[in-house]
């Protein structure tokens, strides 16, 4: 069981690094099937997040960062072996 939720929170990180990849590239989640699988993934997360923490100056978005250190204490958490 610990191995399964290890193993989704990994495959999470993933999507959250793929959704600054993305943002970097500036990929439509309406024009582009993956970005959009990505988006709908990440979005109601990081909106939470950003609901508490806006973004810096009005353009620097620290959301997917604060997700990301969450999702990595989680992943320690679950599998303290790996470390």
């Amino acid at each position: 069981m610990r191995e399964i939720i290890g193993g989704t929170l990994f495959l999470y990180q993933l999507i959250v690094l793929a959704r600054v990849i993305f943002s970097w590239m500036q990929l439509s989640p309406y024009e582009n099937s993956l970005a959009r699988f990505v988006y709908t993934m990440t979005e109601p997360v990081l909106a939470k997040i950003r609901s508490v923490v806006p973004p810096l100056g009005g353009m620097i978005d620290l959301s997917p960062m604060i997700l990301l250190f969450g999702l990595h204490i989680l992943y320690r958490l679950f599998m303290p072996s790996v470390f």
